[in-house]
Order: C-alpha cells, then sequence, then structure tokens
C-alpha cells in the first residue's frame, strides 16, 4: 500500500491543476484566510454571547466565516450550505435552541484557545455528546482553519476519496467517523511526509473522491461516478484554473499600477510578501519596491498579517506608513478590511484613509461591507474605494496633478 500511495502522491503533485497546485501551495487566497476565519470565529463567539446572534445563518457572522472558507474554491464550494437554516427540519438547531446555541459558541470558544490536539478532540467529544441535531463534522472546516496542523477539513468528496483509497465505509454526519478519518490521515501524513498542514492530504482525498486522480496498482477505482460526470467535474476544474489565473493576472496589474503610481508620487512602496517575486510585462515587483516594511512593535502574528497587505505606500522622508490598498479581485473584501484595520491600529491615534480596490462589478459588494456598523464608524480607518475602471482611467492624471496620496481622495468612492 505505502508504495501505491507515494504513486498517488507523485501523480498529485505533478498535476497542474490537482488541489496540491491550484490551492495548497502558494495560493494567496488560502494564506490571507486563516487570519480572517480566526476573527470571524471571535465574532461569532462574541454574538452569542452578547445574545446578538441572529435566529438565521444569513446575517450573521457566522456567514462572514463561511463566505471566507467557501472562497478557497473547489475545495470548499459547499461548505457553507450544512449551516443555512432549514426551516421543517429545525436543523441546525443552533439557532432556535438557546442552550445548544451557547454550546455551539462555547465549543468555538475553547477550540480558539487550545493548543494541543488532544484538546480539540475533548472539545469534539464534548460537543457530540450534546446531540445537537445538524451540527456534524461540517464544523470540522472551521477547525482546520484555526488548527491546520492538527485538524483536516471535511466534505464528501474528501470522504468519499478516503473510503476509495483506504477501502473503508466511513459515514458522513459522523463525528467519531471523522476522528477515525482524522487518525489515519494524520499517520499516513507523517509517512508520506506531504506537509505539516493537512489541507494537502486532504485536498489528496478531495481529487480522488471527485474522480480528478484514478487508483492504479493495488488500487481499485470505486467512484460511481459515470464518464459524463467525470468530465464535466474535470471541465469544471480547467475553468476555475483558467478563471484564477485571470484573475491573479488582474491582481498584478492592479499591484504594479499602485505600485508605479506611489512612486511617481515620491513613495517608497511595498507589496505583499507572497507576491514580491511576481513579474509583470518581463518586471519584477521586487526590482521595484522596499524590502522589508518599517519597524513596527507588533505581535508576530499581526506583522504577518500586515505584510501580507497588498500595497502600502511608505514616506521617503519619515520612512512612515502614508497610505495602504487591498485589492480585492474574488477574495473577501471583509478579511481585507479586517488587514486594513490592523496596520492603522499599530499606526497611532490618527485616522488613516485607507483605500480597498475591487473590479466594478463588486461595487455594491464592497458598498454593503462599509455599511455594516463595524467598519462605517471605525476610530482608526476611514473607509473608500476604488475601482478598477477608475485606475486605469484616471492613473496618468493622479501621478501628473498629484503632489501626495490625497489625490486619490478626488476619484475615490464612499458608501
Amino acid at each position: 500500500m505505502a508504495a501505491n500511495l507515494k504513486e498517488l502522491v507523485q501523480r498529485y503533485k505533478d498535476d497542474p491543476e490537482s488541489v496540491f497546485n491550484t490551492w495548497f501551495v502558494d495560493n494567496e487566497t488560502r494564506m490571507k484566510a486563516f487570519r480572517s476565519i480566526r476573527r470571524g470565529v471571535k465574532d461569532v463567539v462574541d454574538a452569542i454571547k452578547e445574545g446578538s446572534f441572529p435566529n438565521d445563518f444569513k446575517g450573521s457572522p457566522l456567514e462572514f466565516v463561511l463566505t471566507c472558507i467557501t472562497e478557497q474554491k473547489q475545495v470548499f464550494e459547499g461548505a457553507a450550505h450544512p449551516f443555512y437554516w432549514k426551516p421543517k427540519l429545525r436543523i441546525p438547531d443552533i439557532y432556535e435552541n438557546d442552550g445548544h446555541k451557547a454550546a455551539f459558541g462555547g465549543f468555538l470558544e475553547n477550540c480558539l484557545s487550545c493548543n494541543s490536539a488532544d484538546r480539540l478532540i475533548r472539545e469534539i467529544l464534548t460537543l457530540d455528546e450534546r446531540r445537537i441535531k445538524g451540527l456534524g463534522p461540517a464544523v470540522a472546516n472551521i477547525l482546520y482553519f484555526l488548527h491546520p496542523t492538527h485538524m483536516p477539513p471535511f466534505n464528501t468528496a474528501m470522504l468519499n476519496g478516503f473510503n476509495i483509497v483506504f477501502e473503508d465505509k466511513k459515514k458522513l454526519g459522523s463525528w467519531p467517523a471523522y476522528l477515525e478519518m482524522r487518525e489515519t490521515l494524520m499517520r499516513v501524513n507523517v509517512e508520506l511526509q506531504l506537509s505539516k498542514d493537512l489541507g494537502a492530504i486532504s485536498g489528496l482525498m478531495f481529487d480522488v473522491g471527485m474522480g480528478k486522480i484514478a487508483l492504479s496498482g493495488n488500487f481499485q477505482t470505486a467512484l460511481d461516478l459515470d464518464r459524463t460526470k467525470l468530465e464535466k467535474a474535470l471541465k469544471k476544474r480547467h475553468e476555475e484554473v483558467r478563471r484564477e489565473r485571470e484573475e491573479e493576472q488582474s491582481h498584478l496589474e492592479m499591484q504594479f499600477r499602485l505600485t508605479h503610481m506611489g512612486i511617481d508620487l515620491g513613495y517608497d512602496v511595498w507589496v505583499a510578501a507572497n507576491d514580491r517575486t511576481r513579474s509583470f510585462n518581463g518586471v519584477s515587483l521586487q526590482s521595484l519596491t522596499l524590502s522589508s516594511l518599517p519597524p513596527l512593535d507588533l505581535a508576530p502574528e499581526v506583522l504577518r498579517t500586515i505584510s501580507l497587505i497588498d500595497v502600502i505606500w511608505v514616506s521617503r522622508e519619515t520612512a512612515q506608513i502614508e497610505c495602504a490598498f487591498e485589492i480585492e479581485k474574488s477574495t473577501s473584501i471583509y478579511s481585507g478590511m479586517l488587514r486594513l484595520i490592523d496596520l492603522a491600529a499599530s499606526l497611532g491615534e490618527r485616522t488613516y484613509d485607507f483605500f480597498l480596490v475591487a473590479p466594478d462589478n463588486r461595487e455594491k459588494e464592497i458598498v454593503a461591507q462599509l455599511k455594516r456598523p463595524s467598519f462605517s464608524h471605525h476610530s482608526t480607518v476611514a473607509f473608500r474605494y476604488l475601482l478598477f475602471s477608475d485606475i486605469v482611467c484616471n492613473c496618468d492624471a493622479i501621478t501628473r496633478f498629484g503632489d501626495d496620496w490625497r489625490v486619490l481622495l478626488k476619484v475615490a468612492r464612499e458608501k
């Protein structure tokens, strides 16, 4: 079995359209999601404690958490569905039952502070003992983003892949089955040395379960997908990869435009740490931008988050951060705003004008976020937004007639 697993892993890593290459490795959206989801889970806990958590999934802080997760494209596409309120079935039973709601909040709060797999498993078993209808292992998708080295994500395709690879019959809605699956994946993952992050091996199970990677040797393909369904799934993956590459290119173009704009206005420029080595039209961002951020007295995890902000303009005279931009081509606008709030909170007492940059077709989404009370009256940031067309049409005029970042206020939009 070990030899066949290694051969399967190699094909998984060699396939340019596998989950490993399109989602797990060097994926900006995935890396940015972790802190946003952690912050969102804290909002869920606080809302439950304060009694402000609504009686429906829609509009709840839990919806924002699952939105960040479902943005992980093909791997978590249906992750929000188990949390939708289903009136006829009265599930999941965390919206109307106050005791179950409190138990769910306590579970999330305890998982946020857990620092070991044993403690997480105890929390899962305690939650399972409550027998809360409709609240099964789909919650593991949240746990994965809180503790990616301890808890694998969980969905139908991953379970199907696991059952095929290990010739098992695990059940979908069972926490004990999830924990048994986790034990096997943890053991095999150590042998394969794929990654400490369990997203890698879970992605392998997903690809097998979707029929993307067929088994060979001692493994017998046990997929129930007919050829038409499989071809449809592969075509969908191919289209997703093509679209993601187009989005990455569009995102990169905006980074370059904002970088050149900042330089022309007399600033030094920082770009996101995970984008520095990228090139556009033969020019690398690294050759144009700062090699490090100005010193900030912050916790390491906050510094890591700030280092992922797409573009930051820094005064050449004072080395102070003057302006920042988050480009949200397809990722969560909510998570980008949180990163800008983290940055503003670290810089002092003044209110900063920071900018969201997004395609024209996301304007309504931006306005909806800006109207949220937690963002519309924030003491450290005055949010404005620029559409891609604003930058393309006005880039030359901004650098020709502007003296500093304030020239952006002439073209930027508010809620």
